[in-house]
Parts: structure tokens; C-alpha cells; sequence
């Protein structure tokens, strides 16, 4: 009989959110067009700590809005961990400037603050902190760094809602943060992001900027002061927003559990690293991930292949972005470049069960075995 498939993630979604977004797509019309919006970053603020809070189409398209807000443009640089996805770094390029991509820390696959300086020059303008799968870059360095050469840091917390720096919530620390509500994230929109900040004067701008460039103090109707941008999210993606992130803590917690027990079932076997949990931080665990080290021999491929002949979901862990042709070749990031070779994301998604995470488990204790008996048939 086939095993049913695991995924690797989908929504939770329940009688709550069907009851929002039905009351969105009935009444959120007219003079309620922007209700549930508003109340969504009244919330997120919130949740977060944050002053200030703007509901966005994509984090892509905060990240982007966020960095024009920041005078970002023609050859400036922009300092990054080659270790992202793409939507990181397109924005940079939309704004004619260089994504600069710098390698990675061991432990945490974040940027390392170390290669930072090395990388900065006359026309790097700002430095992306990735806060991948919910692990947390060293914001204390990164911000040291920032304020010794007068460069803004920008936090891409896509992947970190519910982490938290020292009990300061993700996106919170640097000049500006955001997220995504992918229907892969924690909690989700379907589609859609958020721009949070505490600084009031990047603020205005901000909300001219994403309001086709029309400052609120603008009398004139239809009267634009600038090019802006349209990102703005639908209110009735706000709606479903709304409903998510009354079960913020629900769903984080849950995330949390499930990353734990496969901790608690792999994480004292010889050959392996998952994601870290510093002192004083919290780790959302969006995306739990298993790192083999070089001598088990375990890649890519060979994870790839025996997930899918267990009928689960293979995640790859992300490219290096400087490996794309869209981009410069770096041959000076040689853990970006490693890592993708032997690590995978696991499947956590809201209502995977024991029974389904122990097949997940299975399959690396499998590996693993059969590689250790592999190696000693070899030596003997």
C-alpha cells in the first residue's frame, strides 16, 4: 500500500478565518474598503512592538519600498549573506543598485559579521539581515557595524516571525523590518507582507511611497507629490491576517513543538547539526533543517531521492545566491557554497502528526545507519 504523502508545509486554516474573509469579501467595500487593513497593522504593531506598521502586496515588494525610503539606487551597494532566496536581492537590483553577497556563520547559516566589513566600500548604502528559517543573525554585531560606517541595517525577517533578539521581537532592531505571509509562512495571507519601523520621518515617507506617492497631507484628490509604488494588500487578505495572528502564539508554539521533537530524536546522533537556539533568543523554527556533516557522505541528491521514495516532501536547503547566473560568481563563500550540498528542510507543517514526523525520522536514521555500516564494510 502507498504511504500518503507528507508535505513539507500548508496552512492552518480554520472556521475563524473562512468567517473574516467571508465578512471581508460581503462588506469590505466603500467606506470599509481598508477596515480590515488597518486592524491587521494595528495588530502586527502589536505583536511585534513595533510603532509603526504597514501591510504590504509581498515582503518582496516591502523590502523594495522599504529601501527606495532609504535614497537606495544606482550603484550603491547592498551587503547580504549569499545564503537567501532570490527575493532578497531582486529588490536591490529593481532600484539599479548591487547586491553584494558575503558567506555565512557555521551554526546559524546567518551573515557573518566578520565578512561584513571586509565587504564595505565607498558605495555600500545598507546591510540585509536575513533571519533564515527562524534562526537570528548577531544583531548586536551587525548594529555595532552599522553605527561604526553610518549604514543603515535592514532586517528580512520573511522567515522569523515569532523570533525573538535578546526579547526584541525580529524587525524590530534595525531601521526597518519585514515579512511575508506566503502560504508557506507560519501564519499567512496567501499571499502578502508587512513593513515595520520605529522611526517616525522613515514613516511618512514610507506611507507616501505606498500610496502611489500622495503624502496624506496632500488636499489635492488624485494628486501625486511623487513616483511611489502599489503595494498595498487587499483587505480581504487583511481579514484572513486578522484571523491568523489572533493565533499567532498558537502557531509559533506549535512550530516550536514540532521542530522539538524531531530535536529530541535526532539531535544526539553523531553526523548531524539543526537549526541553534542561542542564549536570551528565541527561535521560531519556521523551517526545521538537518545539516549532515561532510564525512557522512549523505548529499542533496541522495536525501532528495529517498524522501521522495517515502512519499515526503524534499525541501532543498537554499542555493547560494552568487551561484545564479542573474548575479556575480563568488568562489570567497565557501559555506554558502557547501551547506546546500548535505542539508534539507523537514516537514512542519500546523497538523503533521507523530506518526508522520517519525517517518521523517525514520528515513535519517535509515541514512545514516546504512551509511555507517556502508563505511565499516569498506574498512574491513
Amino acid at each position: 500500500m502507498n504511504k500518503q504523502k507528507i508535505p513539507y508545509t500548508k496552512p492552518s486554516i480554520t472556521e475563524r478565518e473562512v468567517e473574516l474573509v467571508t465578512d471581508a469579501a460581503r462588506n469590505g467595500w466603500g467606506e470599509k474598503c481598508y477596515e480590515y487593513i488597518h486592524q491587521f497593522e494595528k495588530a502586527f504593531s502589536k505583536y511585534t512592538g513595533a510603532k509603526y506598521a504597514i501591510a504590504t502586496s509581498s515582503c518582496t515588494g516591502a523590502l523594495h519600498m522599504g529601501m527606495a525610503a532609504l535614497n537606495i539606487g544606482p550603484d550603491d551597494e547592498v551587503i547580504l549573506a549569499d545564503t537567501n532566496w532570490i527575493a532578497t536581492a531582486a529588490p536591490i537590483t529593481y532600484l539599479g543598485a548591487k547586491p553584494v553577497f558575503v558567506d555565512i556563520l557555521p551554526d546559524t547559516w546567518c551573515i557573518d559579521p566578520e565578512r561584513i566589513e571586509a565587504a564595505i566600500t565607498s558605495k555600500t548604502k545598507a546591510i540585509i539581515a536575513v533571519h533564515l528559517y527562524g534562526n537570528l543573525c548577531e544583531m548586536d554585531k551587525l548594529l555595532e557595524i552599522g553605527k561604526k560606517f553610518n549604514l543603515p541595517i535592514i532586517e528580512d525577517s520573511a522567515e522569523a516571525l515569532g523570533s525573538y533578539y535578546q526579547n526584541k521581537h525580529t524587525g524590530t532592531l534595525g531601521e526597518f523590518g519585514t515579512f511575508s505571509f506566503h502560504g508557506t509562512k507560519t501564519m499567512t495571507t496567501g499571499e502578502g507582507g508587512m513593513l515595520i519601523t520605529n522611526n517616525d520621518a522613515l514613516y511618512e515617507r514610507l506611507l507616501t511611497l505606498s500610496n502611489h506617492g500622495r503624502s496624506r497631507s496632500q488636499k489635492k484628490q488624485f494628486w501625486p507629490d511623487e513616483i511611489g509604488f502599489k503595494y498595498k494588500m487587499s483587505n480581504i487578505q487583511a481579514a484572513l491576517g486578522c484571523a491568523q495572528i489572533e493565533r499567532l502564539n498558537e502557531l509559533v508554539d506549535r512550530k516550536r513543538e514540532i521542530f522539538f521533537y524531531y530535536y529530541e530524536h535526532l539531535s544526539k546522533i553523531n553526523g548531524i547539526s539543526m537549526n541553534p537556539e542561542q542564549l536570551g533568543n528565541k527561535n521560531s523554527y519556521w523551517m526545521p533543517t538537518i545539516a549532515f556533516d561532510n564525512d557522512t557522505n549523505i548529499t542533496r541528491s541522495v536525501l532528495i531521492d529517498k524522501f521522495s521514495s517515502e512519499n515526503i516532501d524534499a525541501r532543498v536547503f537554499f542555493w547560494p545566491l552568487s551561484s545564479l547566473s542573474q548575479f556575480d560568481t563568488s568562489n570567497s563563500n565557501p559555506l554558502a557554497y557547501d551547506i546546500p550540498e548535505r542539508a534539507i528542510n523537514l516537514p512542519s507543517y500546523y497538523d503533521i502528526n507523530r506518526e508522520q514526523q517519525n517517518r521523517v525520522i525514520d528515513v535519517i536514521r535509515g541514512l545514516l545507519i546504512n551509511r555507517t555500516l556502508l563505511a565499516k564494510k569498506v574498512i574491513e
